[in-house]
C-alpha cells in the first residue's frame, strides 16, 4: 500500500473483480519454453458460460460489445495488484513507477509519456518527445488503470497538431497527417510552455509516418471503450479528425490493389528495411483503423459518404490481404510451382513471382500446420519475412479469418525459438545479412543483423502478443513469453530492444527506461489477469464480410 502511494495512483473504488485464473500459475512452467498447448477456439467462437477461467462478465454476447472495465482491480493499487492467483511480480511496482515518471505535461496537464527516460549521460535525440505509437500501450496502461484523463488529453492535443500546416521544403503534407511525436518546450524567462511536432521534417531519412493516424483512430476506439464515453468521439473536431485521416488512404488513383501504398521507414521499422511497398504492419493497422472509424463516424450528410467509402475498401482489403498474402505450407508449394508470364484475368500467378526469388530459408521456416501474412506483396516480389506487429494486428482486426489467426500462434509455437528464444519478441525474421544488408539498408549501423528492427527483439511486442493469444483462447503462449521477460526486464533497466538470434543481449545502442517496453508489460500483465480487457483493442469478425478462406490449408495436414 505504502508503496502504491509513492506512486501518486488515486484512490478509486473497484467496479469489477478479476478473474481468478487458477491454471495460470507461472511456478509450473518449465525451464526452456518448449510448448505443448491444447488447441482452443478463439474467443470469438464460444461464449462466457464456456470459459470460466478466462472471462469475468456475467454475458458474453461478442466481447467487442462489452464495456471494458476501468476501475482498479483494489483500492490504492494498479490493477497487476489485484487479488487472484498471479502472485504480484516484484517487478510491476518498478514498471509503474517508472511510466509515472516519464510523464509529459502541458500547461499542467498530462499529455503523454516520453519515448525514454534518459539520464545526463546519454544521448537524447529524439527519445525526450511524445510519440503517437510509443505512447499507444502507455495509454492502454493508464485506460486498464481506471486513468483515462491522460488519454484524453494526448488524444485532443494531437488532434490539434493535426490542424497545423505541415511543410517539408516547401511541399505540403496531407491535411490529415498525423504527426510522428511532439516535444513540449519551456521558456522559464518568458513562463511559457509551447509545443513543437515532428511530422517528418526531422526525422530520420525525412519520412512521415503513416501509422500514426491509424494509432489514433484505435486509441480513440480504445478510449470510447474503456470508459463508455461516446462524447469525445462525437465531437465535431475528433468526426473531422479522423475523416482527414483517411481522406488520405480512401484517396483513388493509379493503384490497382487495395492496400496503402508507403515508403520505407513510415512505420514502427522507422528506417530503411525494404519494406517498400505495402507492408504488413500498414496494411493491418489499415483494416483496423478502418473498422474502427467504421463505428465511431456520425452517419450525417459527409459521414455517411465516409462510411460508404469505408465499407466498399473494406471488402476489397479483405479479399486482397487474405488471398495474396497468405502463406502456409500449402499456398507456399503452389507457389514453388507457378508459371509465369501469364496474361489475362484469368492468370493464377497474378503477380508474375518468379519460384527461384524464393528464399531458401522460408522451406525449413514454414511448419507444416501454421502459416502467417508475409511481409508485403507487389509485382514480380514476395517477402516472405515474418513481421510480429502485423500479423498480431491480423489477428486483433479479425483480418485474419479464426482458423488463419489460430494458423499463426501455430506458427509461434512450431517456431518458438526463432521467434520468441530468450527475449520476447522478434520483431521481424529472419535478418538481413552480408551484401543484401548493405544494398538493402544502406549501410545501416543500427541495422546490423539480429538488431534493431533487423531481427532486433521487442519487448513492447509483449502486449501485442498477449492480445493476440487472448483472443485465439491461447493463453499459455503469453504466460511463458510475460515468465521469459520478467526474468531480465527489471534487471537489464528496462531496454528498448535486444540483439542477436535469440534476443540474448541487450541492444548495443538500446536506450534503457524505454517507456513502451515498460508499459507494454504492464498492458500485457494486465490484460493476462483481466481478460476483458481485450474488448478495447480487439474487433470480433464481421460476419457480413464472408471469409475468402474458409478454411486455412495447414489445418488440413
Amino acid at each position: 500500500m505504502d508503496g502504491a502511494k509513492e506512486m501518486g495512483i488515486r484512490n478509486v473504488s473497484s467496479i469489477c473483480s478479476l478473474t481468478k485464473l487458477d491454471e495460470h500459475d507461472l511456478s509450473c512452467l518449465p525451464e526452456k519454453p518448449r510448448l505443448n498447448i491444447e488447441r482452443q477456439r478463439s474467443f470469438d467462437e464460444r461464449s462466457l458460460s464456456e470459459l470460466p477461467t478466462i472471462l469475468t462478465r456475467e454475458s458474453y454476447d461478442n466481447y467487442d460489445s462489452m464495456h471494458s472495465p476501468c476501475g482498479r482491480s483494489c483500492i490504492d493499487t494498479p490493477a497487476s495488484f489485484g487479488g487472484n492467483s498471479f502472485n504480484p511480480h516484484p517487478i510491476v511496482a518498478d514498471a509503474w513507477e517508472a511510466l509515472r515518471r516519464s510523464l509529459v505535461y502541458f500547461r499542467g496537464q498530462p499529455v503523454g509519456t516520453i519515448a525514454a527516460y534518459h539520464y545526463a549521460s546519454e544521448e537524447v535525440l529524439n527519445y525526450d518527445q511524445v510519440f503517437v505509437r510509443d505512447f499507444v500501450p502507455s495509454a492502454l496502461a493508464f485506460l486498464m488503470n481506471g486513468e483515462p484523463e491522460i488519454v484524453k488529453n494526448f488524444l485532443l492535443k494531437t488532434l490539434q497538431l493535426q490542424g497545423w500546416e505541415k511543410k517539408i521544403d516547401r511541399f505540403k503534407l496531407g491535411e490529415g497527417a498525423m504527426p510522428a511525436s511532439f516535444k513540449v518546450l519551456h521558456d522559464p524567462v518568458r513562463k511559457v510552455e509551447t509545443i513543437a511536432a515532428d511530422f517528418g521534417e526531422s526525422a530520420i531519412g525525412r519520412v512521415a509516418p503513416v501509422d500514426s493516424g491509424f494509432w489514433w483512430i484505435i486509441l480513440l476506439r480504445a478510449y470510447t471503450k474503456s470508459t463508455g464515453d461516446l462524447s469525445l468521439a462525437e465531437r465535431p473536431e475528433c468526426q473531422k479528425g479522423i475523416k482527414l485521416i483517411l481522406m488520405l488512404c480512401l484517396a483513388e488513383g493509379f493503384d490497382t490493389f487495395p492496400t496503402l501504398l508507403c515508403a520505407d521507414g513510415c512505420s514502427m521499422i522507422d528506417r530503411r528495411m525494404d519494406v517498400y511497398g505495402y507492408p504488413i504492419e500498414i496494411q493491418a493497422l489499415f483494416y483496423m483503423a478502418l473498422r474502427c472509424a467504421l463505428v465511431m463516424l456520425k452517419h450525417d450528410g459527409e459521414g455517411k459518404d465516409c462510411i460508404e467509402r469505408i465499407e466498399q475498401r473494406l471488402h476489397a482489403l479483405n479479399f486482397h490481404m487474405r488471398s495474396y498474402f497468405w502463406l502456409d505450407f500449402q499456398q507456399l508449394n503452389d507457389i514453388y510451382r507457378y508459371k509465369t508470364e501469364e496474361y489475362s484475368h484469368t492468370a493464377v500467378n497474378k503477380f508474375n513471382v518468379i519460384p527461384d526469388s524464393i528464399p531458401d530459408w522460408i522451406f525449413d521456416f514454414m511448419p507444416m500446420r501454421g502459416g502467417y501474412f508475409i511481409g508485403n506483396v507487389s509485382p514480380a516480389r514476395m517477402d516472405f519475412r515474418w513481421f510480429c506487429l502485423g500479423n498480431c494486428i491480423a489477428i486483433l482486426s479479425s483480418l485474419a479469418t479464426p482458423e488463419q489467426s489460430m494458423a499463426i500462434m501455430d506458427l509461434i509455437e512450431a517456431r518458438w525459438d526463432e521467434l520468441v528464444g530468450e527475449m520476447p519478441l522478434k520483431i521481424a525474421y529472419p535478418a538481413i545479412e552480408s551484401h543484401e544488408w548493405r544494398i538493402i539498408t544502406g549501410c545501416d549501423p543500427k541495422n546490423t543483423r539480429w538488431s534493431y528492427h533487423n531481427g532486433g527483439s521487442w519487448p513492447v511486442l509483449l502486449w501485442l502478443l498477449t492480445a493476440a493469444c487472448i483472443k485465439t483462447g491461447r493463453p499459455q503462449i503469453a504466460r511463458q513469453a510475460i515468465d521469459l521477460a520478467e526474468t531480465r526486464l527489471l534487471k537489464d533497466g528496462w531496454p528498448e530492444y535486444y540483439d542477436g538470434k535469440l534476443g540474448r543481449f541487450i541492444g548495443k545502442q538500446a536506450r534503457k527506461y524505454q517507456t513502451w517496453s515498460i508499459a507494454g508489460y504492464l498492458v500485457a500483465k494486465m490484460m493476462l489477469e483481466d481478460p476483458s480487457h481485450l474488448g478495447m483493442i480487439s474487433l470480433e469478425e464481421d460476419k457480413q464480410r464472408k471469409p475468402l478462406i474458409k478454411r486455412s490449408s495447414s489445418w488440413n495436414c
